[in-house]
């Protein structure tokens, strides 16, 4: 197995600091923080060089705040200095693991995402039901063959154990410099075990999620030989034409994870029949069409509602609310919501103001 040396200087270089200043600034270069820094950029990039290239870097307290998107989460939000940090090592490391990541892993990288993880599942049911072939009686034509187990790590983010993170990315890495840098970010978080848990919010914890269930990805695609598998974060699916065969799986699975200290989480990892629909990334997937999930909708709607009450008053125009709506059009589009959209737009449109 190739391993690599001599990182950490490359790191340091002048050349990659200001590229990592310019990749974390993106997308936030009016917030106050950003605008701060760079009031004195030269000398507060030259002060952070000096600090890691002497080893006396600290990085700052996290700043925690909670988010309901639907659900409750708590983010952590680093320093704009430390978020250079986080570029800079994901700048080095990220191209090492890369060859070493299974083509099936889908969040946080380049050329994947959430809906190209969508479209490899429709291809993965096509081919477990071969092509739409219906179960024996069957009602409609969703009622293909075919199992699906879906699955999620409880805890995830709460859960992984540094150690065990340390000891993967020493299997490729052996620049003893950049495994210090790797620990002064994952030990500033106030977690509630030593040891263990990375921050929501932090670009590495990204990163490092997939690293540490890359060993999971290479159990189940080389070990278990599931051929239909695919990951996004914590969130995994297997299909395969046999029930049985699904709950072998999830035992050997189970069994697998207690070595990296993690478990599925029960109320959230399910056998279902194909035909039922699945729950994945936002949508719920049949056959021959996908849904918006439920609170999905709900939350749009009532998100909705308060826009359209402040255009009746004049206190934002159309082109607010329609600029406002991108995002989500973009997620919705995926699903088979023309009508919805169509409507929604008309629903606009009717109102004077």
């Amino acid at each position: 197995m190739k391993t690599y040396n001599n990182l950490y200087r490359e790191l340091c270089s002048e050349e990659n600091l200001f590229l990592a200043y310019r990749k974390a600034r993106k997308g936030k270069s009016k917030k106050k923080s950003v605008l701060e820094f760079e009031k004195n950029l030269d000398y507060e990039l030259r002060t952070l060089r000096e600090e890691l290239l002497s080893k006396t870097y600290m990085p700052k307290p996290l700043k925690r705040f909670i988010v309901r998107d639907p659900k409750t989460r708590t983010i952590h939000a680093s320093a704009f200095r430390d978020r250079i940090v986080h570029h800079l090592i994901i700048f080095i490391i990220r191209p090492i693991f890369e060859r070493i990541f299974i083509y099936d892993s889908f969040a946080s990288r380049i050329g994947k995402g959430t809906h190209s993880a969508i479209k490899r599942f429709d291809y993965f049911k096509r081919k477990v039901s071969r092509n739409g072939k219906c179960v024996k009686n069957s009602r409609n034509n969703n009622s293909v063959e075919g199992y699906v187990l879906k699955a999620d790590i409880k805890h995830y983010f709460d859960t992984i154990d540094h150690r065990i993170l340390i000891d993967m990315i020493r299997e490729k890495i052996k620049d003893e410099e950049l495994i210090w840098l790797i620990k002064k970010v994952l030990e500033n978080f106030d977690s509630s075990v030593i040891g263990k848990g990375m921050p929501l919010g932090n670009y590495t914890s990204q990163f490092f999620a997939n690293v540490y269930l890359n060993k999971i990805d290479y159990f189940v695609k080389h070990e278990l030989r599931a051929k239909y598998y695919l990951r996004y974060v914590d969130d995994f699916v297997i299909l395969h034409r046999s029930k049985k065969r699904l709950e072998y799986f999830r035992k050997e699975i189970e069994s697998f994870l207690k070595g990296l200290k993690i478990e599925l989480h029960p109320d959230k990892t399910n056998i279902s029949p194909l035909q039922k629909g699945t729950q994945f990334l936002g949508y719920r997937i049949f056959y021959h069409h996908k849904l918006l999930r439920k609170r999905n909708l709900y939350k749009f709607r009532k998100n909705l509602d308060k826009r359209l009450e402040l255009l009746k008053e004049g206190m934002i125009d159309k082109t607010n609310i329609l600029e406002s709506l991108q995002g989500w059009f973009g997620y919705a589009q995926w699903a088979n919501t023309f009508k919805l959209r169509e409507n929604i737009l008309r629903e606009i449109n009717s109102v004077k103001n």
